[in-house]
C-alpha cells in the first residue's frame, strides 16, 4: 500500500476497489466562459467531458461548446434537457449538429417542458422514431428528490425509459445512505441499466458562488433550494472533498449487482482542481 495513504482515512482496499470508476470518470462543465481553454489544458483526451444545459442560456451554448471541443479531439456527451427542445425541427436540427460534429451519446432530463416534449420519455420516442441517430443515450437518475418531480415518479420514469437507454447519471448526492439506498431501490425495481454515480468534484465555496450567479437567478435558486445542506458544508475552509463520501461508497459503487460503470463528476468549471484531484487519487491508489 502506497506510505500516502496512510493516515488520510483512505487506507485498506475498500477505495482501491473504485479505482475502475474513477478511472472511466466523465467531467461535467457548463458553457462559459474560458472553459474550453480550461478542458483543453488539464483534460486528457481519453476523459470524456459532459456539457450540461443551462435555461438561462439555452441549447445553443450547450451545442457550440459540444462542437468546439468534439473538435479538439474529445469525447462529448451534451446535456439536452428536454424542457428546451421546442419542438421535431428543433430536435431534428440538434441531431444534425451532433451527428455532423461525430457525437453519439446525449443525455437528458425529465424536466417539465417548455415545448413540445413534456418527458424526456417523449424525446426517447420521437429519436426512436427518426432511426435512434445515437449509439447511446443517457438519462438522469435522481437520489434526492427532484426539485419539481416527486419520488416515485422519477423512479417510474426510469422503468419507462429503460429500453431507449443505455445508461443512467445520478444526480448529485452528498448523503451516502441516500445514495445507497437509491442504487438498491432502482435495481430492486428491476433498472438494470449501467450507472455513473453524479459526484461534486472538489469545489471551493466563493468560486461555485460566482458560477451558480453566470448561470442566471432561476437556475441558481433551483440548485440552491435542493442543495441547501451542501452549501451549508461549503462553509468550512478548503470547501468541499469528495474523498470521504467515496470511501464510504466504495464497497457500494464497486459491487457488481450496482453496475456502477463509472463517476460523473460536476466540476462547476473548476476543471484543472478536478483533474488533479481524480489523478492524485488515482495514483495514490496506484492507478
Amino acid at each position: 500500500m502506497a506510505r500516502g495513504l496512510r493516515g488520510t482515512g483512505l487506507a485498506g482496499g475498500g477505495l482501491a476497489s473504485i479505482a475502475p470508476q474513477l478511472r472511466n470518470a466523465r467531467l461535467e462543465v457548463f458553457p462559459a466562459s474560458g472553459v474550453e481553454d480550461a478542458v483543453a489544458e488539464w483534460v486528457p483526451l481519453d476523459v470524456t467531458v459532459t456539457v450540461t444545459a443551462s435555461p438561462a442560456k439555452g441549447l445553443d451554448a450547450t451545442l457550440g461548446l459540444t462542437e468546439r471541443l468534439a473538435g479538439r479531439g474529445y469525447r462529448v456527451v451534451p446535456h439536452i434537457s428536454a424542457r428546451l427542445v421546442a419542438d421535431g425541427a428543433h430536435l431534428a436540427d440538434i441531431v444534425a449538429r451532433l451527428t455532423a460534429c461525430g457525437v453519439d451519446d446525449p443525455a437528458g432530463d425529465a424536466d417539465p417542458p417548455a415545448g413540445e416534449f413534456d418527458s424526456a420519455l417523449s424525446l426517447l420516442e420521437r429519436l426512436a422514431e427518426i432511426g435512434n441517430p445515437f449509439a447511446r443515450t443517457g438519462i438522469t437518475g435522481y437520489p434526492e428528490s427532484h426539485p419539481r418531480i416527486e419520488d416515485d415518479i422519477t423512479i417510474q420514469a426510469m422503468w419507462d425509459k429503460r429500453r431507449h437507454a443505455s445508461y443512467i447519471v445520478s444526480n448529485l448526492c452528498f448523503d451516502p445512505v441516500t445514495l445507497r439506498r437509491w442504487i438498491l431501490r432502482i435495481r430492486a425495481r428491476g433498472v438494470t441499466l449501467p450507472l455513473y454515480a453524479g459526484l461534486a468534484g472538489p469545489v471551493e465555496r466563493a468560486r461555485l458562488l460566482r458560477m451558480a450567479a453566470k448561470a442566471g437567478a432561476a437556475e441558481s435558486a433551483r440548485f440552491l433550494a435542493g442543495h441547501t445542506e451542501w452549501f451549508l458544508r461549503m462553509g468550512t475552509p478548503g470547501g468541499y472533498n469528495p474523498d470521504k463520501l467515496l470511501s464510504r461508497m466504495a464497497a457500494t459503487f464497486s459491487s457488481p449487482a450496482s453496475a456502477v460503470e463509472g463517476l460523473h463528476l460536476f466540476t462547476f468549471n473548476q476543471v484543472q482542481q478536478t483533474e488533479q484531484w481524480r489523478q492524485a487519487l488515482l495514483a495514490r491508489l496506484g492507478g
